[in-house]
């Protein structure tokens, strides 16, 4: 499946402002999985949203794919 094709029907973002940068948390709070970006605090909100929503999208790829070929692995033994 395309990370794209991952339906997020809620993320929740958290925003810190450090100076020049911003930090964005972004977390699917049914897999609870997070992660983190930096970004320039002059960018536009939603700009830094999509970011972390499509870094979030691609990590829930990453471990589906994991997942599945754990799966595939377990019944060699």
């Amino acid at each position: 499946m395309d990370p794209n094709q991952i339906y997020l029907p809620e993320v929740l973002f958290e925003f810190v402002v450090q100076g020049n940068f911003v930090k964005v948390m972004a977390v699917d709070p049914r897999t609870g999985i997070e992660v983190a970006m930096v970004g320039d605090a002059r960018s536009p909100k939603r700009t830094l949203e999509n970011l972390a929503t499509r870094k979030l999208k691609m990590a829930i790829h990453k471990k589906n794919i994991r997942k599945n070929s754990q799966a595939n692995t377990d019944n060699l033994y």
